[in-house]
């Protein structure tokens, strides 16, 4: 059932927030953050999919805590998983999945047991008006038409994977992206004919896209978690901005966003 109208609506009510990410908001910039400098600031890794919703919250954070920085870094959670193996600083790490998250509490650097926050699911997004008329995962399929996935080490293509294997529909992307904002932006330009994204994802879009929902999703539900880490300089802000994100006013900023309680 094409869901566009009800994704655009909700969409529209974020335009606000909208694509002002790392450019302000006291925010840094997306890909590798680097370390929070001043007596006041935290820098927060986060997946892509969280980059609208996490800028409104570090924005509320920094208002009810003046004198502080939130510095944000957005990327793939596998990504952002790497970086932090590999000794990226940061102080907070929310994930798309709790594969990811594992990997970074496998390898001791998080404090305490982290909390899952949130939940998404997979949905279809074309061209506005969906032009080619696809009503089904299947419909992906057809010849000529051009589609474009998550790659699987991210949570959205592992999502995707569990859904063609669920349903026994192969798809054939044209190319698999490192992260579900990449998936997105190839058919908001118009370089894809479709692409899954997740939920939350088409709403940020707004009329910028078309939004299918197909039933084989709630197979593939993905789970976000947030902890802080155990290298951080400022482990009472880095809590703040969790209890922040998992407290009334984040899970209302999520939930607009298009997210679900996990």
């Amino acid at each position: 059932m094409n869901v566009s109208s009800r994704l655009a609506t909700a969409g529209s009510a974020l335009g606000a927030v909208g694509l002002m990410l790392l450019a302000g908001c006291g925010s840094g910039e997306s890909g590798s953050a680097e370390s929070s400098s001043g007596p006041g600031d935290i820098t927060v890794f986060a997946a892509a999919s969280l980059e609208e919703t996490f800028t409104e919250l570090a924005r509320i954070y920094e208002s009810e805590n003046p004198g502080s920085r939130v510095a944000l870094s957005f990327a793939g959670s596998s990504d952002l998983a790497t970086q932090l193996d590999q000794g990226a600083p940061a102080d907070v790490f929310a994930s798309a999945d709790t594969e990811n998250m594992t990997k970074v509490v496998d390898a001791d650097l998080v404090e305490g047991n982290p909390v899952d926050f949130a939940a998404n699911t997979l949905t279809i997004v074309t061209e506005p008006g969906n032009p080619l008329g696809i009503a089904s995962l299947a419909d992906l399929n057809r010849d000529g038409t051009l589609v474009v996935t998550c790659a699987p080490q991210v949570p959205c293509g592992s999502a995707t994977q569990k859904v063609e294997t669920d349903s026994g529909i192969d798809l054939n992307p044209v190319s698999e992206e490192s992260s579900v904002t990449d998936v997105l932006g190839k058919v908001t330009s118009g370089q894809a004919d479709a692409g899954l994204v997740y939920v939350s994802d088409a709403v940020r879009a707004g009329d910028r896209v078309s939004a299918v929902a197909f039933p084989e999703a709630a197979e593939a539900v993905n789970t976000y978690p947030i902890a802080a880490l155990s290298a951080s300089k400022q482990p009472q802000m880095a809590q703040g901005f969790i209890d922040l994100v998992t407290g009334p006013e984040g899970r209302a900023v999520l939930m607009q966003a298009g997210f679900v309680a996990p």
